[in-house]
């Protein structure tokens, strides 16, 4: 438990990635193989159960520390984290030794969920005595389930490549699925050869540049190939001796997630990789974005499900072709192997992207117009020259977005930020007018400087009218200028209304309150082109 302890106080303390990677291998090259399973399985969001409550903890911090419930809920709003908010208030741990492993005290922990009340109390203070402050802290993470420390199962996966040699596409594949440390060991999960390794690799995908040049320093308009930039899911189709996998950009195995993808299976020959967007699409048209997030996340996709939003695969690619890498063909010939391929297969649910046909840039400025009605967030432009790159290189693939919708909104809710930000306030709740109301509609938390955080920290602080928790409700004086890429009507939240991605664009100390937008300026955006 020290080693994990530790572990997770310095993945805590640094932002560098390369340091966070030599953190993960080192601990995962020495822990013993149990611990190392269940740090994999924590730090990849696969936690244990959550066996106390919430308000029991606090309760039985509080009688451990001799201190009063409303002392410790003002604290919890001021440190922004519960299991750290108990290990600072808890008293200073007895003297003693002990070697127990992670694997121990998650079992531990797992093992109060049948216990009694009196008991679970007792045998959780029995832990906070005997463990000290680091591994006081992993403890109540452990027991609430918060583990957030910037940890990607990309990251876990380069760790364990630097120690086994096994790349890392592979160890990406094996760390999916539903598998549990009850189910399975390190070596059978991580270090054991599987027959179809090699069959699930994909491509390192080719990605964009924003464009920040002058579209006429590129060249000659026909020496590139123009086509959508789609809201969906980057994504890779690998057809390899009979066996079919989905890949996303993020390097998650989603084959179960799209069952409709998976009747090209039959459809696809030997020996082909495509590179393309998973969109959601019906009848022919592409669909908003948010239909398909309505079934991102679910473990069970139920008929329903599946029929309101319904995904296809947008081909705009093809990186192996008759079993061969052919990346390094100009981008015009992969193309129209991706075509003909296209033809070959026939299904409703491989769709063709379709390329923008332009004969100067200017043409092009105009056709990008069209972008939100196409339900696209503008233009790709790429080189028809130019080969599939891994990463980015500049110069060969533009994106070339539209601009974000914006609106001026009132600041009515503040909370607490985390970290370094944890004793200002920086997490904002922001509403429109709807007649005389001000009607919540959208949070952010990015966008401004420090020092405008800070001057609206004092700002909130001053204004303050109520508190809930670490949320402080305030009398509307700001007003900010918000950005969003998307806009959806939504019955689930408050105003009717949900905006994509959020951010705060500027402070506008121009105006008034009474000058912010309206709830029906919100909605018109819909309509806009």
């Amino acid at each position: 438990m020290k080693n994990f302890a530790q572990l997770y106080a310095d993945l805590d303390e640094t932002n560098k990635t390369n340091e966070k990677v030599a953190l993960l291998s080192t601990y995962m090259q020495n822990a013993p193989d149990g611990d190392r399973l269940w740090a994999l399985a924590l730090l990849s969001g696969r936690r244990p159960k959550r066996t106390v409550g919430t308000t029991k903890l606090k309760e039985w911090a509080c009688q451990f520390a001799n201190i009063d419930f409303w002392l410790f809920e003002e604290s919890y709003s001021i440190v922004g984290d519960l299991a750290e908010t108990i290990t600072l208030i808890l008293p200073p741990p007895k003297e003693t030794q002990h070697n127990e492993t992670l694997s121990y005290w998650v079992n531990y922990i797992r093992g109060l969920e049948k216990q009694d009340e009196e008991v679970a109390r007792d045998k959780i203070i029995d832990a906070w005595t005997l463990l000290n402050q680091p591994e006081r802290f992993a403890f109540n993470k452990l027991i609430t389930g918060g583990f957030r420390i910037g940890i990607s199962q990309t990251l876990v996966g380069r760790a364990i490549t630097g120690f086994t040699g096994i790349t890392q596409n592979v160890i990406a594949h094996r760390l999916m699925g539903k598998w549990t440390p009850d189910t399975t060991t390190f070596e059978q999960l991580v270090l054991e050869e599987r027959q179809d390794d090699n069959l699930s690799h994909p491509y390192p995908f080719c990605l964009a540049y924003q464009i920040d040049v002058p579209l006429e320093s590129l060249g000659q308009p026909d020496e590139w190939q123009a086509e959508w930039k789609w809201d969906g899911i980057r994504g890779q189709i690998i057809k390899r001796n009979g066996q079919f996998f989905v890949w996303s950009r993020g390097e998650e195995l989603v084959t179960d997630k799209f069952p409709e993808l998976q009747e090209l299976q039959d459809k696809l020959p030997d020996g082909v990789v495509l590179d393309g967007e998973i969109m959601p699409y019906k009848d022919g048209q592409i669909m908003s974005f948010n239909v398909l997030q309505t079934r991102i996340g679910r473990k069970n996709l139920t008929k329903k499900i599946l029929a309101d939003a319904p995904a296809a695969f947008f081909g705009y690619d093809i990186v192996e072709f008759e079993g061969k890498d052919i990346r390094e063909k100009p981008l015009a010939e992969r193309r129209a192997i991706l075509e003909a391929l296209l033809k070959q297969v026939n299904h409703p649910n491989f769709v063709q992207s379709p390329t923008v046909e332009f004969s100067s840039w200017a043409e092009l400025g105009e056709k990008r117009k069209l972008s939100r009605s196409l339900q696209s967030e503008g233009l790709m432009l790429k080189k028809k020259s130019s080969t599939y790159e891994v990463g980015r290189k500049k110069g060969h693939w533009w994106k070339w977005k539209v601009d974000p919708y914006s609106i001026d909104a009132v600041l009515i809710y503040a909370q607490a930020g985390h970290g370094r930000r944890a004793n200002l306030y920086t997490d904002y709740t922001f509403a429109l007018w709807q007649g005389d109301l001000l009607v919540p509609f959208a949070k952010a938390y990015s966008g401004l400087t420090d020092k405008e955080i800070e001057a609206v920290d004092a700002i909130v602080k001053k204004t303050t009218k109520e508190k809930f928790g670490p949320v402080r409700s305030v009398t509307p004086t700001l007003v900010f200028e918000l950005g969003f890429e998307g806009i959806n009507i939504s019955t689930r939240h408050k105003s009717g209304i949900a905006v994509r991605f959020p951010r705060i664009l500027r402070w506008r100390q121009d105006k008034k309150v009474e000058d912010a937008n309206t709830l029906d300026d919100l909605k018109a955006l819909i309509t806009a082109p």
